[in-house]
Order: structure tokens, then C-alpha cells, then sequence
């Protein structure tokens, strides 16, 4: 009968160390809590618009083999590669397998320097040389 209150009297050993242990840990979370509550009371700054580079807006003349596709107005590079995926949308001509290659048609080729498929990270490099 011994053995018994000498295990119980280990138990509590165990769930005293344990509380001390918690208990700073409780404190920490109380005080991060608060530290949060104090950062959201000031009150948050306007949001301004974000502005545009100027030089991202240039409008561009595309050449006679781009203007078939986007048109002969001066663009500028965004407007001119959003049009070029209307185009390529419109036609389909997106590969059904690897959605990153283009198959070009007649007037794709000859902006595609005379490629078959280009993939879409090229054809940017391709477009540039059809503007001034």
C-alpha cells in the first residue's frame, strides 16, 4: 500500500512542473495580444493611386506585318500584346498540348521571322522588333 500515495505524490511533481512551464507562455501570448490590440488602434494611412511609368504608355507604330493583326494606330507595347492574344485567342491558335506554344498562321509567320510554333516568352522578343 505503499507504493500508491508514492505515485500520486509523483503525478503532482509532474503536473506542478508542467503549469510552471505554461505559465510564461500564457504571459507571453497576453502580452503579444496586447502589443497587437495597440498597433491596430492607430489609424491607417490613404492609399494613393499608383502611378504609371510615362515611358510604359509610348505609343509604338507597328509595322505593316503587325498591322495586319493589332492595326496600323500607334500603340503601345501592352496594348499591341493584348491585341496579339485576341488574335491568337480568337483563332485558336494556342497548341492544345503545351499551352505556351503558339502555332503561327499566315500572318503570324511573317512576324514570327517565318516560325511555325513560338513559344510565348519569344514572341515578345519577335514583337519588339516590329515596332519603332
Amino acid at each position: 500500500m505503499a507504493k500508491k500515495p508514492a505515485k500520486k505524490a509523483a503525478k503532482k511533481k509532474v503536473v506542478k512542473k508542467a503549469t510552471k512551464k505554461a505559465a510564461p507562455k500564457k504571459a507571453a501570448k497576453k502580452a503579444a495580444k496586447k502589443v497587437v490590440k495597440k498597433k491596430a488602434a492607430k489609424p491607417a494611412k490613404k492609399k494613393t493611386a499608383r502611378k504609371l511609368n510615362p515611358a510604359l504608355m509610348t505609343p509604338y507604330t507597328p509595322s505593316a506585318a503587325l498591322g495586319e493583326v493589332v492595326g496600323n494606330k500607334p500603340l503601345p507595347r501592352s496594348q499591341v500584346v493584348k491585341k496579339l492574344w485576341v488574335y491568337i485567342k480568337a483563332n485558336k491558335l494556342q497548341d492544345t498540348k503545351n499551352k505556351r506554344m503558339i502555332n503561327a498562321d499566315d500572318k503570324l509567320k511573317a512576324i514570327f521571322n517565318g516560325n511555325k510554333q513560338v513559344s510565348m516568352f519569344e514572341m515578345a522578343k519577335f514583337i519588339s522588333k516590329h515596332l519603332k
